[in-house]
């Protein structure tokens, strides 16, 4: 019985470890429908004005995802333009942070829309050419404990 109940501290020893440490995380989920054709829909007013602001921010994250490619093949003279756009600020931390990040690429087999199925394919392509460098993301606490840990496991 004895035996019994030293693994169970042992245990709970490793719970209490594992409950002491902060992990923090996110998910962003983005639908981005595709370019708005003025042609192709006939908007005005705001309409049109909202098509021509969510043109800008694709465009933008383009020359974003083109970048972070660059610099993925080893580039170093790029500049990412994560400012240039409320949609590629907001989408920095999974572009080209410490996370993992999964593109979805819809296409239509439809011959009317080859044009944009084309588009959205050589996007991905240049998309998962980005190399990110996914880490545990632990408040500033845990990581202090954590390292202190590492320490002193090492000198003894």
């Amino acid at each position: 019985e004895d035996e019994d109940e030293d693994e169970d501290e042992d245990e709970d020893e490793e719970e209490v470890g594992l409950a002491s440490r902060v992990v923090e995380s996110r998910i962003t989920l983005v639908d981005l429908a595709g370019s708005e054709r003025q042609s192709k829909t006939g908007a005005s007013g705001t309409v049109l004005d909202e098509s021509i602001s969510i043109n800008k921010s694709l465009f933008v994250l383009r020359k974003t995802i083109k970048a972070l490619a660059a610099r993925s093949q080893g580039r170093t003279d790029v500049s990412v333009p994560y400012r240039d756009s409320k949609l590629t600020s907001l989408l920095s931390p999974s572009l080209g942070g410490n996370s993992i990040t999964l593109m979805i690429a819809c296409v239509n087999s439809s011959d009317a829309y080859i044009e944009d199925s084309y588009s959205t394919l050589s996007y991905a392509a240049l998309a998962s050419t980005i190399v990110n460098d996914p880490r545990i993301n632990l408040d500033p606490q845990s990581r202090m404990i954590a390292e202190l840990k590492d320490e002193v496991g090492d000198d003894h």
